[in-house]
């Protein structure tokens, strides 16, 4: 009998839990990565506007207030200098806080906290204070509402030194990165797109892992490529994604990096790129002056890719107007497939 139980007791070895990718929304992903922490870390909280009782403007937080209490998931006033100075505050005093702005737009009633006192804390301080936090949100166009809620601020905060931007594109990006900016010890602006919310992907089973996060400054390169690199963050990575399908079609093999992150900038990744296909386009939905397209340009040519370009750099960027309110002159003010279509084929063109 003794040795039957012995044979019983060695037969059963459990099993691994094996994770395996599924499909969810951007929404859901950026929720999970939350989720995650908050059970984490006792020092992550989420405070912004609607974010605990009404589950989030755009119901990103949703059952996290029911899950965690008003302790760690705060509703606040229509006060953005407010929340996000006790925020960082509270950052300076150890704790990890998640800063959600409804959109990036508004977070320039509070642009002082996060310049001058989050990204400049350490370096001013001699290395002495820290500030753990994460400032996230949607942030350019979204559909018909109009200038004063449609910028796309990456250009902007990814000029400050002290900070980490990041722009994440599918449910990977969102739940790995964001989880990766929580637990960063420094100031990160995590820029979100309010479309691509809805959008659903498969979540690696990789990125499903609690403990995986995403290497800030390292870009995705989406899809191989010979001919062209199209340079994409954020919702203009699926618009590069189908005008790099579309030219597939006609013969022309181009490569989609993904930026991710864009401070720091994954400099290696676009050079290496560069070197192999010689031609370059750069998409932004923000506008071309001191643009991230740019910065990309400048650094090709400072980092010694240069020589291995076969044509001038083309950039495909939001018009330098306001945005408009009417769908159709809206439609008309951001990058489509379309338009990096024509820049592939003109870069093409040009090539010496």
């Amino acid at each position: 009998m003794y040795r039957n139980l012995l044979k019983l007791r060695y037969a059963y070895q459990p099993q691994a839990t094996q994770l395996t990718p599924i499909k969810m929304t951007v929404r859901e992903a950026i929720n999970l990565a939350m989720d995650e922490e908050l059970a984490n870390d006792p020092n992550v909280f989420l405070i912004g506007e609607e974010v605990g009782q009404f589950q989030g403007a755009y119901k990103v937080s949703k059952g996290l207030f029911q899950k965690y209490g008003g302790d760690r998931i705060i509703d606040t006033p229509i006060t953005e200098a407010g929340f996000t100075g006790i925020s960082v505050g509270a950052a300076l005093y150890g704790l990890k806080p998640i800063v959600e702005f409804m959109t990036w737009n508004f977070a320039m009633q509070a642009i002082d906290h996060i310049i001058n006192s989050a990204a400049k804390a350490h370096y001013m301080s001699a290395g002495d204070q820290k500030a753990s936090i994460v400032f996230r949100g949607i942030n350019g166009a979204t559909a018909y509402v109009a200038a004063q809620h449609s910028q796309c601020f990456a250009s902007w905060y990814s000029n400050v030194p002290g900070l980490v931007v990041l722009a994440p594109y599918d449910c990977d990006d969102a739940k790995s990165l964001l989880k990766a900016a929580i637990r960063n010890p420094n100031p990160v602006v995590f820029l979100e797109n309010e479309i691509l919310y809805s959008e659903s992907f498969e979540l690696s089973a990789e990125a499903r892992d609690p403990n995986y996060i995403a290497p800030i400054g390292k870009a995705k390169i989406m899809r191989k490529g010979e001919h062209v690199t199209i340079v994409a963050f954020s919702k203009m990575v699926e618009y590069s994604l189908r005008a790099a399908e579309q030219l597939f079609r006609e013969g022309i093999s181009c490569e989609v990096v993904n930026l991710r992150s864009l401070r720091p900038l994954d400099r290696h990744t676009i050079i290496e790129s560069v070197k192999k296909t010689g031609r370059v386009v750069c998409v932004e939905e923000g506008w071309p002056q001191s643009g991230i397209g740019a910065e990309i340009t400048a650094l090709i040519m400072e980092e010694g890719a240069f020589k291995y370009l076969d044509a001038p750099v083309q950039r495909v960027t939001g018009v330098e107007i306001p945005t408009p309110y009417a769908f159709n002159l809206e439609a008309m003010a951001f990058p489509k497939t379309e338009q990096i279509i024509d820049a592939v084929l003109n870069v093409l063109k040009g090539a010496r």
